[in-house]
């Protein structure tokens, strides 16, 4: 049984991943606003053979986007976006209740992975985090939706919170696992604890041509390591990681998320183009929109502690902790959890 319970009642502790957010450029925000909690809510375990087809593509801004669309056409809006090294099977049993509630949901490969392509040779494989939030807005532009409940872990949860801090008439309510992850060149270079900089070992083998090789020759092998240290309670089979890891083969994978980890850490440029934005966010925007951000008792990715965030979401707000051994892939591993945060902040706004 996995259950809601309040914050402050967490037995694990986060003392060391709380120094991660400084990475994130947030470390040190006073917290003024208290996270509420729920209670009672039982969460069944991710079932096996889950699947989620892309089953749609549209021309939009640097890229064929290859999502899949579900639900009526006419519902309210939900666009949910995977992490690293995930792909949109982390909603797969998510959508369905989604749109079984009357939701329109719709579930994008980011920019390397999937079917999603770049339009062009010549456009830079950028994977800094306004690139990918502009792709968002793009599809939302290709695909008519003015407004969407926007919802994500991991990449997506940073790309889920900025198009709520630059974009929040685009963005009718947020679900965020972890919280507040926009970050910053700047912050990015600041050194951590070492305890700190430890949990980011994949990010310095990734600043080096080693590191690029490395992944280049291994992504299954290493993405499947990030899985097992990331949701050390998570008893995946070989047959749902695979079903993943397909999305990896995409010709730009290597690239962007070389260039994402490079960028963070400053060893990259970015692109003129998204400086606007990125001006923006360095400042450390905060969230208007209707919230509720999410974290698994027992997430072994870097994440902050929930109270060095939660005065950066200025609408209504809420954080819950999902316990019973659920990790970094909170969609995956509870389901049910990450759609009822969808439902519930979806009628909040």
């Amino acid at each position: 049984m996995f259950n809601f319970v309040p914050a402050n009642l967490t037995r694990r502790s986060f003392s060391s991943v709380a120094l991660a957010i400084a990475a994130a450029g947030v470390l040190g925000e006073k917290t003024t606003q208290a996270s509420q909690a729920t209670t009672g809510v039982d969460i069944p375990t991710a079932a096996d053979g889950a699947t989620l087809e892309a089953n749609k593509g549209v021309e939009a801004g640097d890229l064929f986007v290859s999502y899949a669309d579900i639900g009526p056409a006419t519902g309210s809006p939900v666009l949910l976006l995977h992490g690293w090294p995930y792909d949109i099977n982390s909603f797969a049993q998510v959508a369905p209740l989604l749109a079984d509630r009357g939701h329109r949901v719709i579930v994008p490969f980011l920019r390397g992975y999937g079917g999603t392509r770049f339009l062009s040779a010549e456009t830079k494989r950028n994977g800094q985090q306004a690139a990918i939030a502009v792709d968002i807005i793009k599809l939302m532009d290709a695909l008519g939706i003015k407004q969407a409940t926007i919802a994500g872990f991991d990449w997506g949860a940073r790309t889920a919170d900025i198009v709520a801090a630059l974009w929040p008439e685009r963005c009718k309510a947020l679900v965020s696992v972890s919280g507040y992850l926009i970050g910053n060149q700047s912050a990015g270079k600041a050194p951590l604890p070492p305890t700190a900089e430890l949990q980011w070992w994949y990010q310095f083998y990734f600043a080096t041509d080693r590191g690029r090789e490395g992944y280049e020759k291994y992504t299954n092998d290493f993405a499947k390591l990030i899985w097992q240290l990331a949701s050390p309670h998570w008893k995946f089979d070989d047959e749902t990681f695979s079903r993943s890891a397909a999305a990896f083969a995409n010709p730009d994978h290597v690239a962007i998320v070389v260039h994402n980890y490079r960028w963070r850490l400053g060893l990259a440029p970015g692109e003129d183009r998204f400086d606007e934005y990125e001006a923006v966010l360095a400042k450390a925007p905060d969230v208007s929109v209707p919230t509720i951000t999410l974290e698994g008792d027992a997430n072994g990715a870097p994440h902050p502690d929930p109270k060095t965030y939660a005065a950066k979401f200025k609408g209504r707000y809420e954080h819950r902790l999902i316990t019973g051994g659920i990790g970094h892939n909170l969609p995956q591993e509870a389901p049910d959890a990450f759609a009822q945060a969808v439902m519930d902040v979806d009628v909040w706004a």
